[in-house]
């Protein structure tokens, strides 16, 4: 069930009125349902009503997941959960019945494909020992790969996936693209996830976009990196857990691959783990979706989405919370 019953009634008092916790000041989002009342709470700090209360909770703009559950348990009242992260895995364990889950598809698309293409050109123009010979004082050139007629092979095709094609095509690279099912669309075939075997070796190039499922858990594992050709670049803007740490590791330290991670597992990556000190490797602190694109969509989302909660109508982004692998 995607709908809610209507929730106010002009002339509640403020005590009875249905509550909503929202991460950034309600007065910076235009036109909020006047019946409703908001307290904000962004993960620091003492909770700024009663959990019991709430009704509609919009996630902290965080990515520690033990910060944005913690309410959960003392939200008895609550009818929707709207995450603020493209995926929901981490949140699927803590969803009561009956509880809507949305997520925020489409908020994160511009800044988590900007990362996608900022990891791949600073991994491919090697960067990284830019800095490090900055740091040394050391004047060290070469030649490095192009993105220029190289071929990418994008793995998950959703609104991400088609934005990191978007910033892809100008710099004169052939995209591949994978979705979960094979279909036709504007710029050529979506392949499956069964073509991989064949589109992997060809690839200069992968890209991982694909939410974390039970399907996807672990897809990039030992025979999906040994299929990928010598020399190739991964990165990763999914989850950490699309990949085998293992044997990426082993990818990597043989040389044979290099990677460009702004997702790890584990994650957040603890001090010390061969991961930080792995040759070809550029890590980012899954950061891809924070940038100053992020909040003015974020606050767009809330607004349509608590008129909807508020008017008893559909809402969008919700995931089915049984069966997600499917």
């Amino acid at each position: 069930m995607s709908t809610v019953t209507p929730l106010f009634a002009a002339g509640r008092s403020r005590a009875e009125r249905t509550l909503a916790w929202l991460p950034v000041p309600p007065d910076e989002i235009d036109g909020l349902p006047a019946g409703l009342e908001y307290a904000q709470w962004d993960g620091r700090g003492d909770y700024p009503t009663d959990p019991s209360r709430v009704a509609f909770y919009a996630a902290p703009l965080t990515t520690d997941t033990p910060v944005i559950v913690r309410p959960l348990r003392d939200m008895s009242g609550l009818q929707v959960i709207q995450a603020l992260s493209a995926g929901v895995d981490y949140l699927l364990p803590h969803v009561r019945p009956g509880v809507l889950l949305c997520n925020a598809r489409g908020v994160h698309d511009a800044s988590t494909a900007e990362m996608a293409l900022a990891l791949t050109l600073a991994s491919l123009r090697g960067v990284p020992d830019f800095v490090r010979n900055q740091a040394g004082g050391r004047w060290h050139g070469g030649i490095r790969p192009s993105l220029f007629g190289a071929t990418v092979l994008i793995v998950g095709y959703g609104s991400i996936g088609a934005a990191i094609e978007d910033r892809l095509r100008p710099f004169g690279c052939t995209v591949i693209r994978v979705a979960s099912k094979a279909r036709w669309e504007a710029g050529g075939t979506i392949h499956s996830p069964y073509d991989l075997g064949t589109l992997l070796p060809q690839a200069d190039v992968v890209v991982l976009s694909v939410p974390l499922t039970e399907r996807t858990r672990h897809l990039a594992d030992a025979g999906f990196l040994g299929s990928m050709k010598d020399g190739a670049l991964l990165v990763n803007v999914a989850r950490g857990a699309v990949v085998d740490t293992d044997a990426l590791l082993a990818e990597v330290g043989e040389g044979r691959l290099s990677a460009a991670l702004d997702v790890t597992d584990p994650e957040p990556l603890p001090v010390g783990h061969p991961l930080w000190t792995a040759p070809g490797v550029l890590i980012s602190p899954h950061v891809g979706a924070f940038t100053t694109a992020m909040l003015p969509h974020v606050k767009q989302l809330l607004g349509s989405q608590l008129h909807r909660f508020a008017e008893g109508r559909r809402l969008h982004n919700v995931v089915p919370t049984i069966s997600l692998a499917g």
